[in-house]
């Protein structure tokens, strides 16, 4: 954007926009005239295009011509590329004039380090008296695991491994250094309704295996089986995807050593009834028990004695960093509205013929510009007296395509706190057409997700914003409570509204180059992505500005 400074300097003297200049005060320092911020939501409003027309095709394909270039090597995490990536965004936010927040980090106070650990399974087993189970053939292990060394455990049964208000298998169970074994999903009631949500949607117990994670950690126990799966070619199909990346390195989260966290490992039927001593059939009949009940109900499965676990696995801790550029409000500034994109990828695979290089122009570098762009036109709005009322946090998060690792960081880490968060704008993937949309050739769409999940006023705002300014399609096909794919659960924001802080993603949809060596920048459809990055600037400008912190109102999250 730099290209059309003096443009704007012009514009601006002839006129340009309705907004009014800041008013000016002389102070007593040598009688220099400073500018006061502008505070007036509607005078705020009124100088938002100018800004947002900052935000243009060029300056987004001069940005991503770098990041989603060879040299980059496919940003992946942790690697030479994520590092060249983070400190081109760093030093782009600098000269920008954004502060770096971090202020634990005297050596670069735009980054966020942390440590990942990258790992490979050993050798793994599980055995269930003389009856001897394999680790990647009838289970598998996500995370780390306790279990380097073989291992006695103690097994219980623990439901659907569920601990909420309305629902809870942890009343009178003792889960301290147990090994816990669980149904997957959730329980319905005998009308068919989920009995934690009473409705016919399934809440997060049931879409995040995380949540059965979290609670086992919490009750203190050393691990939680998750039941995947009616039979042995369910189990195979359901886990294909972890069987296809079992012996590559993996990458997740250190466990706190005062806090260690449950190891997570799915299990085939035949060897969680084995667990259990008894059938697959009495195991998975289980749900109707409860659904007759309508509450959890004490099931009289004996646990297995004699088991005894090991699953080696090798691990080297693996630096790494989120991007943080920091605009600071002014009568409002104890509040933040966080902008997000991931600015990972998944790097080079060797072992192809040809281009080995998964560039990611648009998983997720069309994203990542689009908050380097919003970033530069809300400071340069600050520099003339225009800044946010709210404090805005621009940061580029790492690790996305490992698990949401580096939003999950923030989430945990955070560097403001997260009662002070406003709600999170997150881009991931603008500027194609998916396959639905390329049928048409109908680029002027953009799929909406989560805006009303938690706040009905962030959908209004976001649908206001548009009509008003960008005149795109919002699709929401992908925010539908039964949207088989689960985007809602599958990029960053999704860290922010698990703590209850309303979240809107834009998101293009899949295509044939979707982590492929061929998502490259000339695929990318600027005009397209210029139009998304300015709705994500109206609504963020809005967010920043309106008189009031947006309500928190829904619970469909």
């Amino acid at each position: 954007m730099r290209h059309y400074v003096y443009g704007y300097v012009l514009l601006a003297a002839l006129g340009f926009g309705c907004a009014k200049t800041p008013a000016t005060s002389t102070t007593g320092t040598a009688g220099t005239a400073t500018t006061s911020p502008v505070t007036d939501a509607a005078v705020l409003s009124e100088a938002a295009p100018k800004y947002a027309s900052s935000v243009t095709a060029a300056d987004l394909s001069r940005h991503l011509t770098i990041l989603a270039s060879d040299e980059y090597e496919g940003r992946n995490t942790g690697e030479k590329g994520q590092k060249m990536a983070a400190e081109y965004i760093a030093r782009e936010f600098r000269e920008d004039g954004l502060a770096g927040p971090v202020k634990n980090n005297t050596a670069n106070p735009y980054y966020q380090p942390f440590d990942l650990e990258r790992s490979m399974w050993g050798d793994g087993y599980m055995l269930i008296g003389k009856e001897k189970y394999l680790m990647m053939q009838d289970f598998f292990v996500l995370g780390s695991s306790p279990f380097q060394t073989e291992q006695a455990v103690d097994v219980v049964f623990a439901g659907y491994g569920i601990d909420d208000p309305a629902y809870s298998d942890y009343a009178n169970l003792d889960a301290t250094g147990k090994v816990l074994v669980v149904l997957a999903g959730e329980p319905k009631g005998a009308d068919g309704n989920f009995l934690v949500s009473g409705t016919a949607k399934a809440s997060d117990w049931g879409n995040d295996y995380r949540m059965k994670r979290n609670a086992a950690s919490e009750h203190g126990a050393k691990a939680v089986m998750i039941v995947t799966g009616t039979n042995p070619g369910e189990f195979n199909s359901l886990t294909q995807r972890y069987r296809s990346y079992a012996n590559r390195p993996s990458i997740g989260l250190k466990s706190s050593a005062e806090k260690p966290e449950a190891a997570t490992i799915f299990i085939s039927p035949v060897a969680g009834a084995t667990l259990l001593s008894t059938t697959t059939e009495k195991l998975l009949n289980y749900n109707t028990q409860v659904a007759r009940a309508g509450k959890p109900v004490t099931a009289d499965f004996k646990a297995a004695k004699d088991v005894r676990i090991m699953t080696e696995r090798k691990s080297d801790p693996l630096p790494t960093e989120n991007v943080l550029g920091f605009i600071e409000g002014t009568d409002k500034k104890d509040e933040v509205v966080v902008v997000t994109a991931h600015y990972d990828h998944v790097g080079v695979d060797s072992t192809l013929q040809g281009d080995q290089i998964f560039n990611g122009a648009n998983d997720d570098g069309s994203g990542t510009v689009a908050v380097i762009e919003l970033a530069e036109a809300f400071a340069q709005a600050k520099k003339d007296g225009f800044g946010p009322r709210r404090s805005i946090l621009f940061m580029t998060v790492t690790a996305e395509e490992k698990g949401l690792l580096g939003s999950e960081y923030y989430s945990e880490n955070p560097v403001f706190p997260l009662g002070n968060t406003v709600a999170n704008v997150n881009i991931d993937m603008i500027g194609r057409m998916d396959t639905d949309h390329e049928k048409t050739n109908d680029s002027n769409y953009i799929y909406s997700i989560g805006a009303d999940k938690l706040s009905s006023e962030l959908h209004q705002i976001n649908e206001a914003m548009n009509e008003k300014y960008v005149n795109l399609t919002l699709d929401y096909t992908y925010n539908d409570e039964n949207d088989p794919n689960r985007f809602y659960y599958r990029s960053d924001h999704y860290n922010f509204a698990k703590h209850g802080i309303p979240i809107v993603f834009y998101f293009n949809g899949v295509h044939a180059d979707y982590h492929q060596p061929s998502d490259e920048v000339d695929k990318i459809i600027f005009e397209s992505a210029e139009k998304v990055a300015r709705l994500a600037f109206h609504v963020t400008w809005e967010l920043a500005n309106r008189e009031n912190r947006i309500v928190v109102d829904s619970n469909k999250k």
